[in-house]
């Protein structure tokens, strides 16, 4: 089936722009929210289907045509990234995926993932095909982990960095450690301390020190300032390559379309709208229409409202 004929529940987005990988054809594979953490921070909101049962979500056909009509498409990609609307190791044919695209296409494979389910055997043979590997570490104490992450019932934050660790030790290709810090929640020196203890024991290419940027599903979430992000990377060992991720320099982006951002003015224009009615009315991915809002409300033409009763943020006109 082309991509052309689908619903607008798209597996392959983009290119969008990325803050971490320039220029990124996104891949995704999960039902929407469907992931084995339900993050305070998470630009999509609530974790509606919380589970760590692999299973196969869409057809591996479909999924690599719609990345082959993408490349016909574009030429100035720089990676093809597993990420989406929920934890992408979920799936358990992402391996095969990931061989047959990288049988016709030059392009370096990533994979965003939380880490959560690295302790499984064949979750690391499914990602040692790939070229980077992204996994999450916001806590590695339990209370801190559970605030953050609030992880399905079953797992416990041992048994996850004991699997980020075999998994650094085998992987032969690049893994950047990602970490998503929020204000008052997991940014405390104690707590980074910790997590620099342990990434002394990974084998990792770099650590990148992340905020909230965009809306993030719990309306009470903030942001550290660069002033703190600077200060937490101070904390780390000198020998470890720690990096801030900065905003994508949307001015010199080829992937950002302003009649999209038009098109989401317009759609305020008439009425407050939440971030799903807008991809689901624009025909486009959520994580495209996640990543205008956030430059839309950094100029100030939009800011979102919270709806009493309502479990995610509505957006307006400012």
């Amino acid at each position: 089936m082309s991509s052309k004929d689908k619903d607008i529940e798209k597996i392959v987005y983009g290119p969008v722009p990325s803050r971490r990988l320039g220029i990124s054809l996104g891949v995704d594979v999960i039902p929407y929210k469907t992931c084995s953490y339900d993050c305070i921070y998470c630009q999509l909101g609530r974790t509606t289907n919380q589970t760590i049962q692999r299973r196969s979500f869409v057809p591996i056909d479909q999924v690599i045509e719609e990345i082959r009509e993408a490349i016909d498409q574009n030429s100035d990609i720089d990676y093809i990234t597993f990420s989406g609307s929920g934890e992408p190791t979920l799936n358990r044919d992402l391996g095969e995926m990931i061989r047959r695209i990288k049988s016709f296409a030059q392009i370096p494979v990533a994979v965003l993932t939380n880490g959560s389910l690295l302790w499984d055997q064949k979750v690391r043979e499914d990602l040692s095909w790939a070229d980077l590997v992204v996994p999450s570490v916001d806590a590695v104490s339990k209370e801190i982990f559970n605030k953050v992450n609030r992880p399905e019932e079953k797992l416990r934050i041992e048994k996850i960095l004991e699997g980020i660790k075999v998994f650094c030790q085998d992987f032969k290709a690049k893994i950047y450690l990602e970490m998503m810090l929020v204000k008052g929640i997991n940014d405390s020196e104690e707590e980074i301390k910790r997590i620099n203890r342990f990434v002394q024991e990974l084998n990792v290419d770099k650590i990148q020190l992340n905020t909230v940027i965009r809306p993030p599903g719990e309306y009470t979430v903030r942001p550290l300032d660069e002033k703190k992000l600077l200060e937490i990377k101070s904390i780390f060992d000198p020998k470890l390559v720690v990096e801030l991720i900065l905003d994508f320099d949307r001015a010199t982006n080829r992937a950002y379309q302003r009649d999209l951002e038009e098109a989401i003015i317009g759609l305020l224009r008439r009425r407050p709208t939440r971030k799903e009615e807008m991809a689901k009315a624009l025909g486009v991915h959520t994580n495209e229409i996640v990543k205008y809002l956030q430059a839309l409300e950094k100029s100030k033409k939009i800011k979102r409202v919270k709806i009493e009763k309502e479990s995610e943020s509505y957006f307006v006109i400012a």
